[in-house]
């Protein structure tokens, strides 16, 4: 497997893997450090629903490219901006303050994820050839996981030293 295309398999699987805590376990725990309640916190569990049906939308993908930008790059780049909008977007709010453009914000990030996830995954199985495809989505899933400890670990440590909305920020 050529060296390049490591790399993009490693960047790409960690930008897939850190959003999921951001809007799962990472964001209740904001949630409670802002003294919301257990049930409230409990709701915030359904943000994460577009992972769970993401085979619903995907035959769109497979069947639709964004013009001048192809079927596979066009999806990721599209979802990738509209990820960072809704990130910087939750990043400004205030839970108490905030608390249902929050969850509008966190089913975005959820959203625009899931949909990256089934692009990204469509243009590793055709990037790669056939030989390769077991190695290719074992990096995915290792930079995947790595990512998840980044966007709940890492991130809960930048919360300690700087607090919650600078942690969603960067």
């Amino acid at each position: 497997m050529p060296r390049r295309r490591l790399l993009v398999l490693i960047l790409l699987g960690f930008a897939s893997g850190l959003p999921l805590f951001l809007t799962g376990s990472t964001l209740k725990l904001w949630l409670t450090d802002e003294g919301l309640s257990l049930g409230t916190i409990g709701l915030f569990s359904f943000v994460t629903l577009p992972y769970s049906l993401k085979v619903l939308w995907a035959p769109i993908l497979d069947r639709y490219a964004l013009p001048g930008l192809g079927r596979r790059r066009g999806w990721m780049m599209l979802m990738q901006l509209g990820l960072a909008v809704a990130l910087i977007q939750l990043a400004r709010s205030q839970p108490r303050l905030d608390l249902y453009r929050m969850a509008w914000l966190a089913l975005a990030v959820a959203l625009t994820s899931a949909t990256f996830d089934i692009a990204v995954d469509a243009w590793r199985a055709e990037a790669l050839e056939q030989k390769f495809l077991g190695l290719g989505s074992s990096i995915h899933i290792a930079a995947y996981r790595v990512a998840m400890l980044v966007s709940g670990g890492l991130a809960m440590i930048l919360a300690q030293v700087f607090g919650w909305r600078t942690s969603y920020l960067i």
